[in-house]
């Protein structure tokens, strides 16, 4: 399927393919997403089959309005809509009980619903002119890396999906930041731009980790966002020796770097990522794939820093290497 300029004619077309049922390919500013009618479970099963995604596996519900809550959530905590004013549109998801109308092949069968709003032009206009909740998780194989460009959708899914909107790189690069709010005390299950220290400020209570948390929430396997090629992450003295070893054995390997010092290491295969943060996030998914698709022996990543701003891509990085 090659990817279509993104016009008045185009959204039209995606929304008239939305009402009957077929998927849609579009962007967010966090990475394309793979779109169905989120009230059609028919539909829906066709993201799970496309995506080779177990169906225990729950998708994502994008909205246009924050008001649509109500039209998803049993209830919606003060919390919620404190999160949805300060955030919203953007890369925040959050969890809430379902109603009774929500279908369990949204949820992964579980009784909460995952919602946001996506801060992309192209993505806001398809919802409203859909009108209803997308269902929409990455438009890629299940577990592989991201497509944060029109063109990796393509690469990945081919004619499995119906329509492919190309709205440019995505802004953010990185998946949603997933904040459950079903229980007393708000949990983060996944890091994305939006930190834990941002959501604590808003919100004025501690927010906590997801290590006891019993709901299922997109990417929290333990291997996910991953690479075909074995990649492997490392402190820059260790990749330095691994690097010495690896070409001694005539290995061809690919490198990620964000440091000068190991973006001065003598490899026809490396790539320097920013040393800030965030555009490293919006640079890891397109680096990545590319040296994937080079069929190298090896990827060697560096590891960034044990710093909050790092959470989202160190949580990444450590389910997408070995």
């Amino acid at each position: 399927m090659t990817p279509i300029p993104v016009t008045t004619k185009s959204i039209s077309h995606a929304v008239e393919l939305l009402k009957i049922g077929r998927l849609v390919a579009f962007p967010t500013e966090t990475v394309y997403g793979l779109g169905a009618d989120a009230s059609n479970p028919d539909a829906v099963a066709k993201i799970f089959a496309a995506k080779g995604r177990p169906i225990d596996h729950p998708v994502i519900v994008h909205l246009a309005r924050a008001a649509q809550i109500y039209d998803w959530a049993e209830s919606v905590p003060d919390t919620a809509l404190i999160l949805a004013e300060a955030f919203w549109p953007g890369p925040l998801t959050i969890i809430l009980n379902k109603n009774a109308q929500v279908s369990l092949a949204v949820t992964g069968g579980q009784n909460t619903v995952a919602l946001r709003i996506p801060a992309n032009p192209v993505a806001l206009q398809l919802l409203e002119a859909f009108g209803n909740g997308i269902a929409a998780p990455s438009a890629n194989r299940f577990g592989h890396i991201s497509p944060t460009q029109a063109g990796h959708v393509a690469e990945e899914l081919g004619d499995s999906v119906d329509c492919i909107l190309d709205g440019g790189p995505c802004s953010v690069g990185v998946e949603s930041t997933i904040i459950d709010l079903t229980d007393t005390h708000p949990t983060l299950l996944r890091p994305g731009r939006i930190t834990r220290s941002q959501l604590k400020n808003v919100l004025h209570t501690e927010i906590r980790l997801s290590s006891q948390n019993k709901i299922r929430a997109p990417g929290l396997l333990a291997v996910h966002y991953a690479p075909h090629t074995m990649a492997l992450l490392c402190p820059a003295e260790t990749l330095i020796a691994m690097v010495d070893e690896m070409c001694s054995k005539g290995k061809n390997i690919g490198i990620l770097a964000f440091s000068d010092v190991i973006a001065a290491l003598p490899c026809p295969h490396l790539i320097q990522l920013p040393e800030c943060a965030e555009h490293y996030e919006t640079a890891l998914y397109s680096a990545l794939r590319e040296l994937d698709n080079l069929q190298l022996d090896t990827i060697l990543i560096e590891q960034p820093p044990d710093h909050e701003a790092w959470a989202a891509v160190n949580d990444r990085l450590n389910k997408a290497t070995v």
